[in-house]
């Protein structure tokens, strides 16, 4: 076992992620999802791709955000990841949708390398991973799709793969960032990774080092670019001539937490264009989410223990509040001053086993492309509650079982 496990973060290092296992932690365990359950959640994200793609409920949702922004764009992000928690006392739930999820490449890795150290009899069991060469090539596919019908054709300007400066210096993902510039230049594309502080715009194009920007993989958590830093990329977003994904178009229709209020109650289903059998997959697999609001913190704060509590624009877990400390005045609180969350109702997650009498708490991420999978993977964490990837935990092997 310890052999096993040794030569696992050592493949994992030589592929480029740095830090195996303490810090890019990785479990050295995996989870089996059954055929059935995998064709349930394909069905889910048909239906989701369905709904947010609708004109009526981009123009909507866009109106209502509080942002002004274009009413329809044509980008559809490729690292696009729903976050699934399956618990053992009901049907399995979206927590939420990420369009800016980084991990796929690593995660293609780390379930290859697992899986080629199983014993033959669990290799029999399981469906292949896509080695992480045929997942290089599959995201070349979404790429050259996403490009040319943005463009018409393959733009000659720079492809960027973009973050903020202090993500770019502290960040667990420049690693991976790396691997898709080099994924970019072997196609023959002229591509950099850069930060958004080295953005120019003139007016008329985006410009790296003076060079035009033809094409963005965007993982700045600044979804709506409000920040200075971002600027120049939000002016040459809103003139059309750049292709951006994920952008604050894409975040606004597809991936704010407010959005779960939505999808998870009917009360705007006419309005927003949601049809009965959309609705039925939705409310058994969304759980009731809630934005907070002055007139429902009475009702949410009797029903506390029901509830987690996200700010509606964080990522990794950034300023969750568990229900234990959260009271009415805290929410209050929050409401005042213009911190915007969400009371989201709790879902339970499995335990996965370490073998040393110890376990971590599973969840299940999917990651997918216009409605079609592309990739499954996980992630464990320490506390039951919350994502807390500090090692035993971390990012977690994957794989479908095979029907019957």
């Amino acid at each position: 076992m310890e052999d096993r496990r040794e030569q696992f973060w050592n493949r994992l290092r030589d592929a480029g992620i740095p830090g195996v296992p303490d810090e890019f932690s990785v479990t050295f365990a995996h989870q089996e999802i059954p055929a059935v359950l995998l064709a349930e959640i394909d069905d889910f994200i048909r239906v989701f791709e369905d709904v947010t793609t609708r004109p009526v409920w981009q123009e909507n949702v866009v109106g209502s955000s509080g942002h002004s922004l274009p009413s329809q764009r044509p980008e559809v992000c490729f690292f696009s990841a729903w976050d699934f928690h399956l618990p053992s006392d009901g049907p399995w739930q979206v927590i939420e949708f990420n369009d800016n999820g980084s991990g796929l490449l690593f995660a293609g890795f780390i379930n290859e390398f697992y899986h080629s150290l199983l014993e033959p009899e669990r290799q029999a069991a399981l469906e292949a991973p896509p080695s992480a060469a045929e997942l290089g090539r599959h995201v070349i596919r979404m790429v050259r799709r996403e490009a040319e019908g943005f463009f018409g054709a393959m733009p000659e300007g720079l492809f960027l793969i973009l973050d903020e400066p202090e993500a770019l210096e502290r960040g667990k993902f420049q690693g991976e960032m790396d691997m898709l510039r080099e994924l970019f230049r072997g196609e023959g594309w002229r591509a950099e990774v850069a930060s958004t502080a080295e953005l120019r715009w003139d007016g008329a194009r985006l410009r790296h080092d003076g060079e035009p920007v033809s094409f963005i993989v965007n993982r700045s958590t600044d979804f709506f670019l409000e920040k200075e830093v971002t600027r120049a990329l939000r002016d040459a977003f809103l003139g059309g001539g750049v292709y951006v994904a994920p952008s604050p178009f894409t975040y606004a229709t597809r991936s704010d937490k407010r959005l779960l209020e939505f999808l998870s109650l009917p009360s705007w289903d006419r309005e927003l264009g949601i049809e009965a059998r959309e609705r039925e997959v939705l409310s058994r697999h969304i759980p009731e989410t809630r934005v907070l609001r002055a007139d429902n913190i009475d009702a949410i704060v009797e029903n506390r223990d029901q509830f987690v509590f996200k700010p509606m624009r964080s990522h990794a877990s950034r300023g969750f509040l568990p229900s234990a400390r959260v009271g009415r005045s805290r929410l209050q609180r929050l409401v005042r001053r213009g911190e915007d969350y969400v009371a989201q109702r709790k879902v339970g997650r499995p335990r996965v086993p370490l073998g040393d009498g110890n376990h971590v708490w599973a969840d299940l991420r999917v990651w997918a492309y216009r409605g079609e999978r592309v990739l499954l993977s996980g992630r464990t964490s320490i506390d039951e509650n919350s994502l807390d990837l500090r090692p035993p935990a971390g990012w977690l092997p994957t794989f479908a079982a095979r029907a019957g």
